[in-house]
């Protein structure tokens, strides 16, 4: 790599001009000092000084940054042509028929749109039409995007306009969180649980002369906390939302493509008899460039259809975009990324338990594949979180040349989503730092670390790529919870307070 990148401006120039011309609620990581970054490649992100970053948090370059055999096949189709899907053109069908054949056999429709907002947009506009119904069902610190409708569907947002904010419309059923929720990991069964709450909200509603016509979930809470929903809650949600009239929406914009690595999209983990309505994708799915996808049945697409309202956009499904998902599908499968993910992610999982056991200010670990949170509380009997300890742990982190983000409704939650290329030698160099950070605060706070890690569960792991991983970390899914501590502190950081307004990663 180069010293120096070739730029127009300098840092300060930049930061100045993007403060003149770009909207000021348009914010950027690290704001006290926000990095400027020129070029990335695999995992890695390079600034203008040529300084390389481990990027632990960007699955939109899901396959890894400026994969060469994608910018191949997006540079040679613009070469040839680029035009909308009122042409016929090979691209779109060859496309629409790889994608479905990941899906189960009903979802075989697709509508090729520019981004997740507007997937989940047009999500909302197929379910309402289906049955005349418009009320949706969402879940407590839900993001679906940035569009007005999305705004209204999203209590990670419209929490923060106030206690108005919420439409008469919406309905705000609990998150299936386990370790924070209402029903937790001593619930005999927190799926039927969770699900029952639903249910209550569908009956509510339909006292109220109200009709549902959507439930709509990320297949994991994402901007929520890194939430796994209980296996089976989808199911029961799914039967009663059906019974009512509605339509379950299973948001993949962020998990989808293979990052769970047991399974091609984060719904399946709740198992082969559960199968959405409609599936929206987004983020990863053209590895940087704009474009995303519904997917539904058959029957919602005619009914959509009915209306008598053409649907087009001008840019959805063009040649390029497609050329462009067509080769991201062909490097998930032929560099076994989703494998990767699986093999990776349990590694982080084992590695990050270790820390758990350690560290007093490690309450949960909960992940799958290359999807992981790590929830730092301050108490892990009260599980207070720790949100000024994370803050200060991601300043300290991008020091070290490392990319990670806090999120969940206390921003509290340490959120792990590489690149899918990320690899075993990353995730073990990603944990040491995040241990020796962990030992500094707790000592400042007079935090007490637990025993250590004995030799035995250190002799399990291998580092080597291809190397078997210790028996406990062979499930895909893991939710561990610490013991208790009765020990709170109050840690804030002297450079970096707070932020009052969330990014969305």
């Amino acid at each position: 790599m180069p010293g120096r990148m070739e730029e127009r401006y300098s840092k300060a120039e930049t930061l100045a001009l993007r403060r003149k011309h770009i909207g000021p609620s348009c914010k950027v990581f690290f704001a006290k000092d926000p990095l400027k970054i020129v070029r990335a490649q695999g995992q890695y992100m390079f600034d203008e000084t040529g300084e390389k970053y481990l990027d632990c948090i960007n699955n939109v370059a899901h396959v890894g940054h400026s994969h060469p055999y994608v910018t191949k096949a997006a540079t040679k189709q613009m070469e040839l042509l680029n035009t909308n899907s009122r042409f016929l053109h090979d691209n779109l069908v060859q496309y629409a028929q790889r994608l479905t054949a990941t899906l189960p056999e009903k979802l075989s429709v697709c509508y090729f749109v520019n981004s997740g907002s507007e997937a989940n947009d047009l999500a909302l506009r197929l379910a309402r039409q289906y049955h005349g119904h418009q009320d949706v069902i969402t879940l407590e610190n839900a993001y679906h995007g940035h569009l007005t409708s999305l705004i209204d569907i999203s209590p990670y947002k419209f929490n923060q306009l106030g206690k108005d904010s919420k439409k008469e419309f919406v309905h705000v059923a609990p998150s299936p969180d386990i370790y924070r929720g209402k029903y937790r990991e001593d619930h005999p069964d927190p799926a039927s649980a969770y699900a029952e709450e639903v249910k209550k909200i569908i009956e509510e509603t339909q006292k109220n002369g109200r009709k549902i016509a959507a439930f709509i979930a990320e297949s994991m809470q994402s901007c929520g906390g890194q939430v796994i929903p209980p296996v089976g809650y989808f199911q029961k949600v799914a039967e009663y939302v059906r019974a009512a009239g509605g339509v379950f929406i299973a948001d993949e914009v962020q998990v989808g493509f293979g990052r769970v690595g047991k399974h091609f999209w984060a719904f399946q983990l709740q198992g082969e008899d559960f199968v959405p309505d409609i599936v929206t994708m987004g983020k990863p799915i053209g590895n940087g460039h704009p474009m995303s996808c519904v997917v539904t049945t058959r029957e919602i697409a005619e009914s959509f259809g009915a209306s008598g309202l053409e649907y087009f956009n001008t840019f959805g499904g063009n040649p390029v975009s497609c050329a462009i998902g067509l080769a991201v599908l062909d490097v998930i499968e032929k560099e076994d990324l989703q494998g990767n993910a699986a093999r990776v992610g349990n590694y982080l999982l084992e590695l990050l338990a270790e820390q758990k056991e350690k560290h007093p200010l490690v309450g949960d670990i909960r992940g799958v594949g290359l999807f992981v949170g790590v929830d730092l509380v301050k108490d892990q009997q009260k599980r207070t979180p720790a949100t000024a300890e994370a803050l200060h742990l991601i300043y300290k982190l991008k020091e070290q040349k490392i990319l990670l983000s806090a999120d969940g409704p206390h921003r509290n939650v340490l959120k792990f989503k590489p690149p899918m290329c990320f690899t075993m030698e990353n995730a073990k160099h990603v944990v040491e730092k995040i241990d020796v950070l962990l030992t500094e605060i707790e000592e400042a706070t007079g935090m007490k670390t637990g025993n250590n890690i004995s030799a035995n569960a250190q002799c399990k792991r291998k580092t080597n790529e291809g190397g078997s991983q210790a028996e406990s970390a062979n499930e895909s899914t893991s939710h561990m919870n610490g013991a208790a501590c009765r020990q709170e502190n109050g840690f804030y950081p002297e450079k970096c307070s707070v932020p009052s307004k969330r990014i969305i990663t």
